[in-house]
């Protein structure tokens, strides 16, 4: 399919705080139209089918976005998707085993911008996890909504060839006592930007960002984090830890939590750490927190970037490993705490596995 020239969305600058970190020359025309759209459509059930699972390909008019965005990227998979590909669990389902939806590996011209919707109805129980691998230009808006009491364990794998780009929101929007936990994973691929955000729509409900991020020379991976608090009694908690190693490596956190004036009883802390481990990588990490009322249990973070522990590296060589096996080791530790919650021991010795190859491919 022909590419065409956005004229209905603002084609950012780079000068927008939104965009003043990302390398918009190496956005592949995600941003203002211009790449040649193809028509791939990539994303398919990989597991096989439970009871009470529907993963189908539905008309976008059919199932609309319920979470407009300010992102040009969004704005125009909410506008040119072809389709919506529709995940629904069924309420009072609780499913024994996860959901996996993974891409068709497949050679495709162009770009593809993909729209995904994840719906749990009332008192569901399920975990989803999302792979993503290959070398693919890729413009996706995922939103998920949580129905009152259900729980969703969401993990997303970016695990991109060389040369990918990525650029995606993920969007949850939590009904009354329900929980949400999204684990993200991001290595590989040329320049991957990420918009994790959550919605609160009623109280008693809690959210839980955690993700892993490792940029080798030249790479930008940034992740962009809104938690939006406009009810009572929610509880969120981030945290992120990345690892920079090689020439302009560059990684961008940015973690905004918004406390309403109508969000009392709030309860929520952000937290970003990243390791550099070469000369010329570059960490950007800024938390916010703008807050409307007093009346909450508590709201803080914590921003930390600094080098190897020398400490834990003596001790290691100190009992006869030596410093590329030391190095290993302290950063598989560094990440273990995440990467270990994802309960899948397939999936955690893989991820483990390419740590170890972007380690050795930096020279460490």
């Amino acid at each position: 399919m022909a590419s065409t020239l956005m004229t209905n969305y603002l084609v950012p600058s780079g000068r927008e705080e939104a965009w003043r970190f990302t390398p918009l020359a190496r956005l592949a025309g995600l941003h203002d139209g211009s790449s040649q759209r193809g028509t791939r459509k990539s994303l398919f059930l990989k597991s096989a089918q439970q009871a009470g699972v529907t993963a189908t390909r539905v008309d976008r008019a059919l199932v609309p976005s319920a979470a407009p965005s300010e992102d040009v990227v969004v704005q125009r998979v909410h506008a040119e998707a072809e389709d919506v590909f529709s995940v629904s669990i069924s309420a009072n389902v609780s499913l024994s085993e996860p959901v996996y939806l993974a891409r068709l590996q497949e050679k495709s011209q162009g770009s593809e911008l993909s729209s995904v919707r994840i719906e749990l109805g009332t008192n569901a129980h399920a975990v989803i996890i999302m792979e993503n691998v290959g070398k693919s230009i890729l413009g996706e808006d995922v939103e998920i909504t949580l129905g009152a009491g259900s729980t969703l364990k969401f993990i997303t794998l970016q695990e991109w060839d060389e040369g990918s780009v990525h650029a995606a929101r993920h969007h949850a929007i939590l009904n009354r006592d329900s929980t949400f936990q999204s684990i993200t994973v991001s290595v590989g691929g040329s320049l991957v930007r990420l918009l994790p955000t959550v919605e609160f729509a009623g109280p008693g409900t809690s959210a839980e960002l955690l993700g892993v991020y490792f940029a080798t020379a030249g790479q930008h991976l940034e992740h962009r984090i809104h938690v939006e608090h406009g009810v009572p009694n929610a509880k969120s908690r981030v945290n992120y830890k990345g690892a920079l190693a090689g020439n302009e490596a560059h990684t961008v956190w940015i973690g905004d939590v918004h406390i309403r004036a109508a969000a009392e009883g709030t309860d929520t802390y952000e937290l970003n750490r990243n390791l550099l481990l070469s000369d010329g990588a570059r960490a950007d990490s800024v938390p916010n927190l703008e807050i409307e009322t007093g009346e909450i249990i508590g709201a803080g973070h914590a921003s930390t970037t600094g080098r190897f522990d020398d400490e834990q590296l003596f001790y290691l060589m100190s009992r006869g490993i030596p410093m590329d096996g030391a190095r290993r080791l302290v950063v598989r530790g560094f990440f273990a705490e995440i990467i270990t919650q994802i309960g899948d021991e397939q999936i955690e010795d893989r991820l483990m596995a390419r740590i170890d190859g972007e380690l050795a491919k930096a020279g460490h």
